[in-house]
């Protein structure tokens, strides 16, 4: 693995990592990795093809046949098709959560993650960036936030692009996702060694934006 900068934001899901990921990733000229996003895409794509979303072997198998792309601000493709919007949706979710608790998925998709490290630098978001993925990045994050808030936050952003969402619904997948996140065997999602942790749930963006530079900065 080449030696470019690598700065980690880990966390669970609707803390506001991707936003403040983007940010930074923008503010230092870096490139970016919504490290989810892979595990989203492949979820969506088992669960079309009719693939067993515990089948570790067979979803491992069809990830090098997909044709997953991440253009620019935010989107993803499958196939040229634009997925953005669905990989993000609560089934989804829930999904993805399963997907990447496989080992054999997590480690078929670990050089694909390696390949985004290129200079200039790279911001890497996700669950176990700073303690797997990237283990020597150069500074580390992790952000958390209450269930409350994070599916107040899900379910304003899924309304916002004309989605169905029932507050109730998505606070009880978020829960379930951080049980199943926090309890697998393999990459369990938790603070890297050496991360440091912020409490998005009463911040703005740009204040979070503005911790995570004051960090990387006195680095």
């Amino acid at each position: 693995m080449n030696k470019a900068p690598v700065i980690t934001i880990d966390g669970p899901s609707a803390t506001g990592k991707g936003t403040i990921a983007s940010r930074v990733a923008r503010r230092l000229g870096y490139r970016l990795l919504d490290s989810g996003a892979l595990y989203r895409v492949l979820a969506l794509a088992a669960h079309e093809r009719g693939v067993d979303l515990d089948d570790g072997t067979a979803i491992a198998a069809l990830a090098p046949r997909l044709d997953i792309a991440f253009p620019a601000n935010g989107k993803a493709t499958l196939a040229g098709r634009d997925v953005s919007t669905e990989i993000r949706t609560g089934g989804n979710d829930e999904r993805a959560s399963r997907v990447a608790a496989l080992p054999e998925v997590r480690q078929i998709l670990l050089p694909v993650q390696h390949g985004f490290r290129k200079p200039p630098g790279l911001v890497a978001e996700g669950r176990d960036m700073g303690e797997v993925v990237f283990p020597d990045a150069r500074c580390k994050f992790f952000l958390t936030a209450s269930a409350e808030i994070r599916a107040r936050r899900r379910h304003k952003q899924l309304i916002g692009k004309g989605l169905d969402a029932r507050l109730p619904g998505l606070l009880r997948d978020l829960r379930s996702r951080d049980r199943r996140d926090e309890q697998r065997s393999i990459s369990p999602s938790r603070p890297a060694s050496g991360a440091v942790e912020i409490d998005t749930s009463e911040l703005t963006i740009d204040q979070v934006v503005d911790r995570v530079m004051g960090v990387i900065t006195a680095n």
